[in-house]
Protein backbone atom coordinates (compact mmCIF):
# COMPACT_ATOMS: atom_id res chain seq x y z
CA UNK A 1 0.00 0.00 0.00
CA UNK A 2 3.22 2.15 0.94
CA UNK A 3 4.36 1.52 -2.75
CA UNK A 4 0.87 2.46 -4.08
CA UNK A 5 0.74 5.80 -2.31
CA UNK A 6 4.26 6.44 -3.39
CA UNK A 7 3.46 5.89 -7.02
CA UNK A 8 0.76 7.80 -7.01
CA UNK A 9 2.20 10.70 -5.91
CA UNK A 10 5.35 10.66 -8.19
CA UNK A 11 2.58 10.14 -11.73
CA UNK A 12 1.18 13.19 -10.52
CA UNK A 13 1.56 15.94 -13.60
CA UNK A 14 2.47 18.76 -11.24
CA UNK A 15 5.27 16.24 -9.29
CA UNK A 16 6.36 14.90 -12.48
CA UNK A 17 6.62 18.46 -14.31
CA UNK A 18 8.52 19.98 -11.17
CA UNK A 19 10.81 16.88 -10.40
CA UNK A 20 12.08 17.06 -13.85
CA UNK A 21 12.45 21.02 -14.32
CA UNK A 22 14.39 21.16 -10.93
CA UNK A 23 16.52 18.44 -12.39
CA UNK A 24 17.02 20.43 -16.15
CA UNK A 25 18.01 23.34 -14.25
CA UNK A 26 20.68 21.60 -12.12
CA UNK A 27 21.94 19.72 -15.71
CA UNK A 28 21.25 23.19 -17.26
CA UNK A 29 24.06 24.97 -15.07
CA UNK A 30 26.53 22.49 -15.54
CA UNK A 31 27.45 23.21 -19.04
CA UNK A 32 28.59 26.63 -17.97
CA UNK A 33 30.00 25.45 -14.49
CA UNK A 34 32.37 22.34 -15.94
CA UNK A 35 33.71 25.20 -18.50
CA UNK A 36 34.60 27.63 -15.21
CA UNK A 37 35.97 24.33 -13.48
CA UNK A 38 38.12 24.05 -16.40
CA UNK A 39 39.54 28.03 -16.08
CA UNK A 40 39.95 27.23 -11.74
CA UNK A 41 41.63 24.25 -12.30
CA UNK A 42 43.57 25.24 -15.24
CA UNK A 43 42.44 22.76 -17.84
CA UNK A 44 43.44 23.12 -21.13
CA UNK A 45 40.73 22.21 -24.11
CA UNK A 46 43.51 20.00 -25.48
CA UNK A 47 44.10 17.82 -22.38
CA UNK A 48 41.53 15.18 -22.28
CA UNK A 49 43.64 13.21 -19.90
CA UNK A 50 43.07 15.95 -17.33
CA UNK A 51 39.37 16.57 -18.84
CA UNK A 52 38.90 12.74 -18.13
CA UNK A 53 40.59 12.42 -14.40
CA UNK A 54 38.48 15.90 -13.40
CA UNK A 55 35.02 14.15 -14.23
CA UNK A 56 36.47 11.26 -12.84
CA UNK A 57 36.84 13.41 -9.25
CA UNK A 58 33.48 14.78 -9.87
CA UNK A 59 31.46 11.52 -9.86
CA UNK A 60 32.96 9.36 -7.75
CA UNK A 61 32.10 12.32 -5.10
CA UNK A 62 28.75 12.18 -6.51
CA UNK A 63 28.33 8.65 -6.40
CA UNK A 64 29.32 9.09 -2.25
CA UNK A 65 26.78 11.79 -2.00
CA UNK A 66 23.73 10.13 -3.40
CA UNK A 67 24.65 6.86 -1.57
CA UNK A 68 24.66 9.07 1.40
CA UNK A 69 21.26 10.83 0.62
CA UNK A 70 19.57 7.42 -0.51
CA UNK A 71 20.57 5.79 3.19
CA UNK A 72 19.31 9.17 4.68
CA UNK A 73 15.88 8.67 2.80
CA UNK A 74 16.25 4.82 3.53
CA UNK A 75 16.55 4.96 7.26
CA UNK A 76 19.43 2.61 6.26
CA UNK A 77 22.72 2.19 4.76
CA UNK A 78 21.98 1.51 1.03
CA UNK A 79 24.29 -1.88 -0.11
CA UNK A 80 23.83 -3.37 -3.43
CA UNK A 81 22.85 -7.05 -3.75
CA UNK A 82 25.12 -9.12 -5.83
CA UNK A 83 22.69 -9.43 -8.22
CA UNK A 84 22.48 -5.81 -8.70
CA UNK A 85 26.47 -5.60 -9.31
CA UNK A 86 26.15 -6.34 -13.23
CA UNK A 87 23.32 -4.09 -13.42
CA UNK A 88 25.23 -0.96 -11.88
CA UNK A 89 28.41 -1.52 -14.10
CA UNK A 90 26.25 -1.37 -16.86
CA UNK A 91 24.55 1.79 -16.35
CA UNK A 92 28.07 3.13 -14.86
CA UNK A 93 29.41 2.69 -18.59
CA UNK A 94 26.59 4.30 -20.15
CA UNK A 95 25.44 6.87 -17.44
CA UNK A 96 28.85 7.78 -16.39
CA UNK A 97 31.58 6.47 -18.64
CA UNK A 98 30.62 6.71 -22.12
CA UNK A 99 27.74 9.60 -21.73
CA UNK A 100 31.10 12.08 -19.98
CA UNK A 101 33.74 10.70 -21.59
CA UNK A 102 32.25 12.44 -24.64
CA UNK A 103 30.57 15.37 -23.21
CA UNK A 104 33.39 16.62 -21.17
CA UNK A 105 35.40 16.25 -24.31
CA UNK A 106 33.50 18.01 -26.17
CA UNK A 107 32.34 20.79 -24.38
CA UNK A 108 36.11 21.59 -24.36
CA UNK A 109 35.84 21.69 -27.92
CA UNK A 110 32.99 23.71 -28.22
CA UNK A 111 30.55 26.48 -26.71
CA UNK A 112 28.25 26.68 -23.84
CA UNK A 113 25.53 27.76 -26.12
CA UNK A 114 26.54 25.25 -29.06
CA UNK A 115 26.63 22.11 -26.12
CA UNK A 116 23.31 23.16 -24.97
CA UNK A 117 21.36 23.10 -27.77
CA UNK A 118 23.15 19.93 -29.43
CA UNK A 119 22.24 18.27 -26.04
CA UNK A 120 18.16 18.98 -26.75
CA UNK A 121 18.58 15.86 -28.98
CA UNK A 122 18.56 13.79 -26.47
CA UNK A 123 14.96 13.69 -25.79
CA UNK A 124 14.01 12.79 -29.23
CA UNK A 125 16.48 9.78 -29.11
CA UNK A 126 15.39 8.34 -25.54
CA UNK A 127 11.68 8.16 -26.95
CA UNK A 128 13.18 6.30 -30.17
CA UNK A 129 15.43 4.42 -27.95
CA UNK A 130 12.62 3.53 -25.69
CA UNK A 131 10.14 3.08 -28.07
CA UNK A 132 11.41 1.30 -30.82
CA UNK A 133 14.25 -0.82 -29.59
CA UNK A 134 13.23 -1.90 -25.98
CA UNK A 135 9.55 -1.54 -26.61
CA UNK A 136 9.09 -0.15 -23.42
CA UNK A 137 5.98 2.14 -24.24
CA UNK A 138 4.59 3.08 -27.90
CA UNK A 139 5.50 5.68 -30.19
CA UNK A 140 2.47 7.35 -30.93
CA UNK A 141 1.60 10.30 -33.83
CA UNK A 142 1.13 12.36 -30.25
CA UNK A 143 4.80 11.64 -28.89
CA UNK A 144 6.16 11.92 -32.63
CA UNK A 145 4.40 15.57 -32.77
CA UNK A 146 5.15 16.41 -29.25
CA UNK A 147 9.21 15.78 -29.64
CA UNK A 148 9.20 17.31 -32.88
CA UNK A 149 7.85 20.48 -31.73
CA UNK A 150 10.75 20.63 -29.09
CA UNK A 151 13.15 19.23 -30.91
CA UNK A 152 12.75 21.99 -33.48
CA UNK A 153 15.35 24.27 -30.70
CA UNK A 154 17.79 22.73 -32.89
CA UNK A 155 17.52 24.53 -35.29
CA UNK A 156 17.18 27.76 -33.70
CA UNK A 157 21.12 28.62 -34.15
CA UNK A 158 20.80 31.24 -36.62
CA UNK A 159 22.81 33.32 -34.70
CA UNK A 160 26.15 30.82 -34.12
CA UNK A 161 28.76 29.45 -36.37
CA UNK A 162 27.68 26.35 -37.99
CA UNK A 163 31.34 25.14 -37.49
CA UNK A 164 31.14 20.30 -36.66
CA UNK A 165 34.22 18.95 -35.21
CA UNK A 166 33.97 15.49 -34.63
CA UNK A 167 35.91 15.94 -31.15
CA UNK A 168 33.43 18.75 -30.18
CA UNK A 169 30.19 19.24 -31.64
CA UNK A 170 30.03 15.60 -32.78
CA UNK A 171 30.80 14.89 -28.83
CA UNK A 172 28.34 16.06 -27.97
CA UNK A 173 25.79 14.28 -29.73
CA UNK A 174 27.55 10.93 -29.16
CA UNK A 175 26.60 11.76 -25.42
CA UNK A 176 23.28 12.22 -25.86
CA UNK A 177 23.06 8.41 -27.46
CA UNK A 178 24.73 7.25 -24.14
CA UNK A 179 22.44 8.85 -22.30
CA UNK A 180 19.51 7.72 -23.96
CA UNK A 181 20.18 4.42 -23.35
CA UNK A 182 20.87 4.77 -20.30
CA UNK A 183 17.53 5.99 -19.46
CA UNK A 184 16.26 2.80 -20.78
CA UNK A 185 18.16 0.74 -18.47
CA UNK A 186 17.66 2.51 -15.70
CA UNK A 187 13.83 2.27 -15.96
CA UNK A 188 14.40 -1.24 -16.67
CA UNK A 189 16.57 -2.43 -13.71
CA UNK A 190 14.41 0.47 -11.31
CA UNK A 191 11.57 -1.81 -11.68
CA UNK A 192 13.42 -3.99 -9.17
CA UNK A 193 15.68 -1.53 -7.85
CA UNK A 194 16.30 1.18 -5.33
CA UNK A 195 17.34 4.05 -8.11
CA UNK A 196 19.21 6.20 -5.68
CA UNK A 197 21.32 3.17 -5.17
CA UNK A 198 21.61 2.54 -8.67
CA UNK A 199 22.48 5.87 -9.37
CA UNK A 200 25.18 6.48 -6.47
CA UNK A 201 27.02 3.14 -7.25
CA UNK A 202 26.77 3.85 -10.67
CA UNK A 203 28.52 6.92 -10.27
CA UNK A 204 31.39 5.77 -7.82
CA UNK A 205 31.55 2.63 -10.39
CA UNK A 206 31.87 5.39 -12.98
CA UNK A 207 33.73 7.83 -11.65
CA UNK A 208 36.55 5.36 -10.29
CA UNK A 209 37.17 4.07 -13.61
CA UNK A 210 37.38 7.35 -15.43
CA UNK A 211 39.69 8.71 -12.35
CA UNK A 212 41.97 5.49 -13.31
CA UNK A 213 41.71 6.26 -17.13
CA UNK A 214 42.71 10.19 -16.54
CA UNK A 215 45.52 8.93 -14.47
CA UNK A 216 47.14 6.46 -16.93
CA UNK A 217 46.50 8.75 -19.97
CA UNK A 218 49.20 11.43 -17.60
CA UNK A 219 46.33 13.69 -16.99
CA UNK A 220 46.56 16.02 -13.77
CA UNK A 221 44.40 18.57 -11.86
CA UNK A 222 45.97 21.24 -10.14
CA UNK A 223 44.67 24.53 -8.35
CA UNK A 224 42.69 23.10 -5.39
CA UNK A 225 40.87 25.87 -3.46
CA UNK A 226 38.42 27.27 -1.62
CA UNK A 227 36.69 28.46 -5.16
CA UNK A 228 37.43 26.11 -7.41
CA UNK A 229 36.61 23.26 -4.88
CA UNK A 230 33.38 24.87 -4.32
CA UNK A 231 32.90 24.18 -7.82
CA UNK A 232 33.45 20.40 -7.82
CA UNK A 233 31.41 19.74 -5.11
CA UNK A 234 28.42 21.50 -6.55
CA UNK A 235 29.02 19.67 -9.83
CA UNK A 236 28.96 16.61 -7.50
CA UNK A 237 25.77 17.75 -6.10
CA UNK A 238 24.10 19.02 -9.20
CA UNK A 239 24.82 14.93 -10.60
CA UNK A 240 23.66 13.40 -7.39
CA UNK A 241 20.24 15.28 -6.86
CA UNK A 242 19.57 15.66 -10.85
CA UNK A 243 19.91 11.82 -11.31
CA UNK A 244 18.29 10.11 -8.19
CA UNK A 245 15.15 12.16 -8.58
CA UNK A 246 15.32 11.58 -12.64
CA UNK A 247 15.74 7.92 -11.67
CA UNK A 248 12.42 7.61 -9.10
CA UNK A 249 10.34 9.72 -11.78
CA UNK A 250 11.32 6.72 -14.36
CA UNK A 251 10.59 4.23 -12.00
CA UNK A 252 7.06 5.67 -12.00
CA UNK A 253 6.39 7.13 -15.53
CA UNK A 254 6.60 6.20 -18.81
CA UNK A 255 10.48 7.58 -20.63
CA UNK A 256 8.87 9.73 -22.98
CA UNK A 257 6.72 11.21 -20.09
CA UNK A 258 9.63 12.41 -18.10
CA UNK A 259 12.50 12.08 -20.89
CA UNK A 260 10.58 15.32 -23.24
CA UNK A 261 11.64 17.61 -20.49
CA UNK A 262 15.58 17.34 -21.61
CA UNK A 263 14.24 19.86 -23.80
CA UNK A 264 14.20 22.40 -21.32
CA UNK A 265 18.18 21.47 -20.61
CA UNK A 266 19.16 23.56 -23.71
CA UNK A 267 17.18 26.27 -22.48
CA UNK A 268 18.48 26.65 -18.98
CA UNK A 269 21.86 25.76 -20.65
CA UNK A 270 21.86 28.55 -23.06
CA UNK A 271 20.73 31.11 -20.60
CA UNK A 272 22.88 30.23 -17.94
CA UNK A 273 26.08 30.27 -20.47
CA UNK A 274 25.22 33.62 -21.60
CA UNK A 275 24.47 34.43 -18.26
CA UNK A 276 27.98 33.28 -16.96
CA UNK A 277 30.52 32.38 -19.75
CA UNK A 278 29.18 35.83 -21.38
CA UNK A 279 27.99 34.10 -25.12
CA UNK A 280 25.34 36.66 -24.95
CA UNK A 281 26.34 37.00 -28.55
CA UNK A 282 25.09 33.61 -29.48
CA UNK A 283 22.09 33.41 -27.46
CA UNK A 284 20.09 35.54 -29.34
CA UNK A 285 17.22 36.96 -26.43
CA UNK A 286 14.60 36.54 -29.01
CA UNK A 287 15.71 32.84 -30.44
CA UNK A 288 15.23 31.92 -26.52
CA UNK A 289 11.99 33.01 -26.27
CA UNK A 290 10.66 30.86 -29.07
CA UNK A 291 13.14 28.20 -28.02
CA UNK A 292 11.11 28.17 -24.82
CA UNK A 293 7.91 28.73 -26.29
CA UNK A 294 8.19 25.81 -28.65
CA UNK A 295 9.74 23.27 -25.69
CA UNK A 296 6.96 24.02 -23.72
CA UNK A 297 4.31 23.18 -26.33
CA UNK A 298 6.52 19.94 -27.37
CA UNK A 299 6.27 19.01 -23.54
CA UNK A 300 2.02 19.58 -23.30
CA UNK A 301 1.74 17.85 -26.69
CA UNK A 302 3.18 14.74 -25.19
CA UNK A 303 1.86 14.83 -21.50
CA UNK A 304 -1.37 15.30 -22.87
CA UNK A 305 -4.23 12.63 -22.16
CA UNK A 306 -6.53 12.00 -24.53
CA UNK A 307 -9.59 14.48 -23.82
CA UNK A 308 -7.61 16.35 -21.29
CA UNK A 309 -7.43 20.49 -21.48
CA UNK A 310 -4.41 20.78 -19.04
Amino acid sequence: MKEEKRAQIMQKTAVVWFGALVCCALWGSAFPCIKIGYQMFEIDAADTAAQILFAGYRFTLAGILTVLIGSVLNKGFLIPKKESLEKIFKLSMLQTVLQYFFFYVGLANTTGVKASIIEGVNVFVAVLVASLLFQQEKLTGKKIVGCLIGFAIVNLGGSMDMGFRLTGEGFIFLSTVAYAFSSVFLKRYSKDENPVLLSGYQFITGGIIMCVIGLLMGGKVHGFAAASTGMLVYLAVVSAVAYSLWGILLKYNPVSKVAVFGFMNPVFGVILSALLLGEGAQAAGVKSLIALLLVSIGIYVVNKKEGDSV
